[in-house]
């Protein structure tokens, strides 16, 4: 699967990610679209370093796109996580 594809999977994953993980605050559509790129990226990396899988199947296939979802939810759960630091911080300050 070419990087294109990956891409693409990785908008759809980043959105279906966004409403896993937060179904109140929404990073706004440019950085979901981006984290969700990024996630499914290193969710198929990870996929061929871990399970020595050399190409996933392909872009309709179930394990490609749990790999995409898989790695734009971790990615994204990151985010809140380093958000949720940040802003606790800024609270405790005023």
């Amino acid at each position: 699967m070419g990087i294109i594809a990956w891409i693409v999977l990785g908008i759809i994953a980043g959105a279906i990610a966004e409403h896993l993980i937060s179904r109140r605050e929404s990073h706004g559509i440019i950085i979901t679209c981006l984290i969700g790129v990024a996630g499914a990226l290193l969710g198929g990396w990870l996929a061929t370093k871990l399970f020595h899988v050399h190409s996933l199947q392909g872009f309709f296939n179930i394990s490609t796109w749990i790999t995409a979802l898989a790695g734009s939810t971790v990615l994204l759960g990151a985010v809140h996580l380093v958000e949720g630091q940040r802003g606790g911080r800024r609270s405790v300050r005023r």
